[in-house]
């Protein structure tokens, strides 16, 4: 049941989100994607390792 609430606030969330990013006309820069795209594989492997440590205890 839980899952279900989930999923349907998130479903909720995207509706309303969608539209005002579309009419904010906002954009982000190559440069911009770059530097995120950098963080993202460190903050999986840290998200795994903290996932990892939890399970073991």
């Amino acid at each position: 049941m839980n899952v279900f609430v989930i999923l349907g606030v998130l479903f909720l969330a995207l509706i309303i989100i969608i539209p005002l990013v579309e009419k904010s006309g906002m954009s982000v820069s190559p440069e911009t994607t770059a530097k995120l795209s950098r963080f993202i594989w460190p903050l999986l492997i840290l998200a795994l390792v903290i996932q990892l440590i939890m399970f073991a205890f």
